[in-house]
């Protein structure tokens, strides 16, 4: 109890100091605020398609929707995306500074991806009020402690459609997430079109819907309809890993074989040692 307490208190006190997730490396508060007003505009230091592509993730960001930010040529636009020429040693390629002023909002990276990052923590730094956006001056100075910083999805157990993939890489990449693990098959459903093996999503996909605990869930029955599951076309994985790419997040693909295959053997039976016909797994939660 007393470490848990400890826990805590330190959780409680960092969120004090700093109201980003995760906490930077250095976060010092100053006097003053700086105005958001529907308009504010947005300036790169460059001319170039890349750095323009990281300013319209800013301005097309879920949580600046409705603040209307335009991208505008010049220095002296209200928020500045800065690709430094003498790279900063200190922040590394997925590093940035981010200066928040009463006149000027300022994220300097050495790279897009660090640029992007600012542009998460500046959302955090958003007024959850959007009556009031003012946000509180600081200097931010932050670099991850981890390359690898992942989450895993199972859509075998539990189909989840392309929109919900792509709010759930929203939700990584806001926190710095920068690594999905996809868990596409499972005894519980085949998740992914191979269209060699067309069964793998017509029959592999589907299974008998059942409700309650684990493991006192009745094994499908002969003719029993197949009403629940999913998969995903091989456009629409394409399409998920062009938006996971711009989210800065790599998605790792799980094809879980030959273990926990049921799925892959209900389409499949001359694939198994027996060849005994199988079904799709409901009983897995």
């Amino acid at each position: 109890m007393k470490k848990l307490f400890i826990l805590l208190l330190t959780i409680t006190v960092l969120h004090a100091q700093s109201p980003l997730i995760p906490v930077p490396v250095s976060y010092k508060a100053s006097s003053g605020s700086f105005a958001l007003k529907p308009g504010t505009s947005v300036s790169i230091s460059a001319n170039s398609n890349e750095l323009k592509t990281v300013a319209d993730q800013l301005i097309k960001h879920p949580i600046a929707k409705g603040l209307n930010l335009v991208l505008k040529e010049g220095t002296l636009n209200d928020i500045k995306l800065t690709m430094l020429v003498t790279p900063n040693t200190t922040i590394g390629n997925e590093g940035y500074t981010l200066s928040v002023k009463s006149d000027q909002i300022n994220i300097a990276a050495n790279t897009t991806k660090g640029l992007f990052y600012g542009i998460q923590s500046l959302m955090q730094l958003l007024p959850m009020d959007k009556t009031n956006m003012n946000i509180a001056a600081c200097e931010i100075v932050d670099y991850p402690r981890f390359g690898w910083r992942g989450l895993m999805l199972d859509v075998s157990r539990h189909f989840f459609t392309v929109n919900e993939v792509k709010q759930y890489l929203d939700a990584m990449s806001l926190y710095k997430f920068n690594t999905l693990h996809l868990h596409l098959t499972d005894d519980n459903g085949w998740r992914v079109e191979i269209k060699s093996l067309p069964k793998l999503t017509s029959i592999g996909a589907w299974r008998v819907e059942r409700f309650g605990t684990f493991g006192d869930r009745a094994t499908p029955k002969e003719g029993e309809p197949t009403t629940y599951g999913g998969f995903y076309t091989q456009d629409q994985i394409k399409d998920l890993v062009r938006y996971a790419t711009s989210k800065q997040i790599t998605i790792i693909p799980e094809i879980d074989v030959p273990g926990h295959s049921m799925a892959m053997l209900a389409a499949y039976p001359e694939l198994s040692c027996t060849h005994e016909k199988v079904y799709v797994n409901p009983g897995t939660a």
